[in-house]
């Protein structure tokens, strides 16, 4: 074992003043309606059958409600999706979807599990990306940039290798290049006469369209629509008393517990990377020459081997509304995942393979890291979490207090779901 989170470690006082005011994403309302119109109309995936709002819907707390979902070829939305026989996904998407709530504030400035995604204002654009020097200027954030990375990936919405001119595009490595995978997304937008109205309102009229600006205006959305910030936690923070066993939690939470050495915050994330054996479902993170299933987390990032099977901390505004939870989404409930950090190798080596919610995919072999007992012991191995003891009392008053980082109603959002968008294209309600 690397190195320890100690539970156990003394945590400064808990004071409202510990939670600074935020900043946020300041956005222009003509921008944000175009934004939700491209973030619910299928026109930005290769075959125009996925959108964004088909992983992150708000039925599934803007998340799908599956551990790892089916993008390119999937039909329908959440745990009722089932793969289109006539145009089979080559695997599922390898890792949980995420929540986006309140990633309008300053403070998210590293997305993805494995920090792929980070402001760094000494690189191309402003941040570091998997595109290194290819990456392009114009993203206003990197919540914006975010957008950029499931067009271009197979499995969420380019689609099969070859099968239509973006993935061709995606499979040659034409991404930010002149004619690449971006301008032909950001051509056949504006071929729409409605979308190319709409950026003249935004940009001016007749202002070229770059990707980057189909990125600004989804992003600018995600932060306007589903901001979490009055919850009753944040009533507490404001002088409100939190029920009884909430009140418990919370001193779980930032006490014995130890939950805050962690997810610390008002969003209750530092934003850094850990390995706490989280079990590994699915076809994992390896490149399609690999012939493996694992998924090794920051590690395929950094290069480190220090960094094997670390994953960033999750926030929790609105954990109750995202389930499963993991990674790869390995646990369907908040009681399974907290028990998991209590012991997390014994939870790793008895794991519950019905935890797991994974919509029917013919020929999937979802169970390989879990059969093979070299690839569970490494992921053992880089575990940094002591196991400790906490009562079913004290769990259920832990889960209270997650109860109380949620914002009834803000999985809606406050633009909601269109009826229609500017290329007819169906949108999945």
């Amino acid at each position: 074992m690397r190195w320890l989170i100690l539970l156990l470690w003394p945590l400064p006082a808990f004071a409202a003043s510990d939670f600074p005011p935020v900043e946020w994403m300041q956005t222009d309302p003509a921008e944000v309606e175009l934004g939700q119109l491209l973030f619910y109309d299928p026109i930005l995936s290769g075959n125009q059958g996925v959108a964004c709002a088909t992983c992150h819907s708000p039925r599934f707390g803007t998340a799908d409600g599956v551990s790892l979902g089916l993008g390119d070829g999937g039909i329908g939305l959440g745990p009722d999706r089932w793969a289109d026989p006539e145009n089979l996904p080559e695997q599922r998407v390898p890792r949980n979807a995420p929540g986006l709530f309140n990633l309008g504030a300053s403070e998210f400035s590293v997305l993805f599990n494995d920090g792929r995604l980070e402001a760094d204002p000494t690189r191309p654009g402003g941040m570091r990306t998997p595109l290194g020097e290819n990456m392009v200027e114009g993203f206003d954030s990197v919540l914006a940039a975010q957008a950029m990375f499931p067009v271009l990936s197979a499995d969420e919405m380019a689609g099969h290798y070859s099968e239509n001119a973006i993935s061709r595009a995606v499979r040659m490595g034409q991404l930010s290049l002149p004619g690449g995978a971006w301008d032909q997304l950001a051509a056949r937008v504006t071929d729409i006469p409605e979308y190319r109205a709409r950026f003249d309102d935004v940009l001016g009229q007749g202002a070229p369209v770059d990707f980057t600006d189909i990125a600004n205006a989804i992003a600018a959305f995600v932060a306007y629509e589903w901001r979490a910030d009055d919850s009753p936690f944040d009533r507490y923070l404001a002088g409100a008393p939190l029920e009884p066993a909430a009140e418990r939690g919370r001193g779980l939470f930032y006490g014995a517990a130890g939950c805050a050495v962690c997810h610390s915050g008002r969003f209750q994330t530092d934003s850094q990377f850990y390995a706490i054996a989280m079990p590994q479902i699915g076809p994992g993170k390896a490149a399609r020459f690999e012939d493996n299933a694992r998924d090794e987390g920051r590690m395929r990032v950094t290069g480190d081997p220090a960094d094997a099977y670390a994953f960033r901390t999750p926030s929790l505004r609105n954990v109750t509304l995202t389930a499963p939870y993991g990674h790869s989404g390995a646990y369907a409930t908040l009681e399974g995942v907290i028990r998991q950090h209590l012991d997390p190798v014994g939870a790793l080596m008895s794991y519950d393979r019905s935890q797991a919610i994974l919509p029917d995919l013919a020929g999937a072999s979802d169970w390989r890291v879990l059969d093979d007992p070299a690839e569970m012991q490494a992921i053992a191995d880089a575990n940094v979490l002591e196991p400790m003891s906490l009562d079913e009392a004290q769990i259920a008053d832990l889960i209270a207090f997650l109860e109380a980082l949620t914002e009834p109603g803000s999985q809606n959002g406050r633009l909601g779901v269109p009826e229609t968008v500017p290329s007819g294209l169906p949108v999945d309600q």
